[in-house]
């Protein structure tokens, strides 16, 4: 348990979330903010049994990221690249040639539901049993963001073949148990919520069906309490432990195919949701199965999460993003002190450069990164680098991403883009030349 709210916070946490299962008509809703590692404020709604932070609920969805934390175990490990075509690993069906990667940020074209009974209300069975055919191939590939059950019931089966043990046993020894979330279990184990549809038009509930839903369980099986889910959230805040390299929890929320520098917008990673809300990047996941919803978000500049459990099938307005706002706005996050460091390149490198006649500045960054953007109040596009082992560098994120940067004496070649000392500087390799009148009026 890390160091608790004020309780002023905790008014205002507690006053949104008691509005919010009142007026969604939630039978039971747990919620709570994470910060320094663990729960910071919790709170029960309605009829839960005590201590509210162990009852399960089903997490639904949230289990993706759980699975998509064990195909990225695999690649870290050389086992499997996101660039391998599914039929490499798990052989036969009409998504072969759709790629790892593709189905971890719903870009493979995949249906979005198994074919069958709906598989998240009727017991599950095998790959096999699905009998996948060319019609669950939907959409080409890469070509738009489709989200996909069937997509991540197949990432599942992957985890399973290569690990040679069922895709429960492998999360939970892999994923669940390091963690710390020894109350996450693919099957309800008690104290845990029921199930429960809310009627529209009168206060009356219904029991929803539970089942194991086999194949497909990877895309939702799972259930957890709240103090696992907080432990979760801890992890996407950079708490991995060893179950996870930090780098490769940075790759998993890099949104695929949005543009990330838009003011607002909803994407998705791998395996995680992004989201741009009120100018702030959430990151985590939401999750819902007949008779649950879920969700896990944080944000990590921040470094904060917040959590909600309920069980009810639909009605809940949202509830992660205001507890976040609210816990911003009260109590926002004092940073660490600025402290003088050596910066990797030159001085003499750093400062101006002018790709034709745009200024852009380039600066050291903390961490032996550097930084290429316009100067304050002007258009342009802005990337970090990374030193590579040749001396170059790469870009982290933005246009440049993955374009490699070399700084020379009087110039930076960026991906073919060539930035001067000077507006189009005569003496520097510009390409196409520079006229020889030179600038005129």
């Amino acid at each position: 348990m890390s160091d608790a709210v004020l309780p002023s916070t905790a008014r205002l946490l507690l006053a949104r979330t008691a509005r919010v299962q009142r007026d969604g008509r939630a039978p039971s809703l747990v919620a709570g903010v994470v910060r320094d590692g663990g729960l910071a404020w919790s709170t029960g709604r309605g009829d839960v049994p005590e201590p509210h932070t162990d009852v399960q609920y089903r997490l639904g969805s949230i289990s993706k990221t759980v699975t998509a934390v064990a195909v990225l175990r695999l690649r870290d490990e050389g086992r499997v690249h996101l660039d391998d075509p599914l039929d490499r690993h798990v052989p036969g069906t009409p998504l072969g040639d759709r790629t790892v990667g593709q189905l971890l940020a719903h870009v493979a074209g995949a249906a979005a539901e198994s074919p069958g009974a709906w598989w998240e209300r009727a017991p599950g069975g095998s790959l096999a049993d699905l009998q996948l055919a060319p019609e669950h191939v939907v959409l080409g590939a890469a070509r738009r963001f489709h989200y996909s059950n069937l997509g991540f019931g197949l990432l599942g089966e992957l985890v399973a073949r290569l690990r040679g043990r069922s895709w429960e046993d492998v999360v939970r020894t892999e994923v669940l148990e390091p963690l710390g979330m020894t109350r996450t279990t693919p099957r309800p184990v008690a104290p845990a919520a029921e199930g429960r549809a809310v009627h529209p038009w009168a206060d009356v509930v219904l029991p929803e069906p539970e089942h194991d839903a086999g194949v497909m369980a990877a895309a939702g099986q799972l259930w957890a309490t709240l103090a696992d889910l907080g432990r979760f959230a801890a992890f996407l805040l950079g708490d991995t432990g060893d179950v996870l390299d930090a780098a490769t929890l940075e790759e998993m929320t890099v949104p695929a195919g949005v543009d990330s520098s838009a003011p607002g917008w909803s994407a998705y990673g791998l395996g995680v949701q992004v989201l741009r809300v009120d100018g702030c990047t959430l990151v985590g996941h939401g999750g819902s199965m007949p008779g649950f919803l879920a969700g896990v978000f944080v944000d990590r500049d921040e470094q904060t999460g917040a959590v909600s459990l309920a069980n009810t099938t639909a009605g809940l307005d949202p509830l992660l993003p205001g507890l976040l706002a609210d816990l911003r706005a009260a109590e926002p996050r004092v940073v660490e002190a600025w402290v003088p460091s050596r910066p990797p390149v030159p001085l003499e490198c750093l400062g101006i450069w002018y790709w034709g006649p745009g200024p852009y500045a380039l600066r050291a960054l903390p961490g032996g990164l550097l930084h290429l953007g316009p100067l304050p109040g002007r258009a342009g596009r802005a990337s970090r680098f990374a030193r590579r082992d040749d001396g170059t560098w790469v870009g982290l994120d933005g246009y440049y991403a993955g374009e490699p940067l070399r700084i020379a004496e009087d110039h930076l070649d960026l991906g073919t883009f060539v930035f001067t000392r000077q507006p189009y500087d005569p003496d520097a390799p510009v390409p196409g030349g520079v006229d020889e009148g030179g600038w005129r009026a």
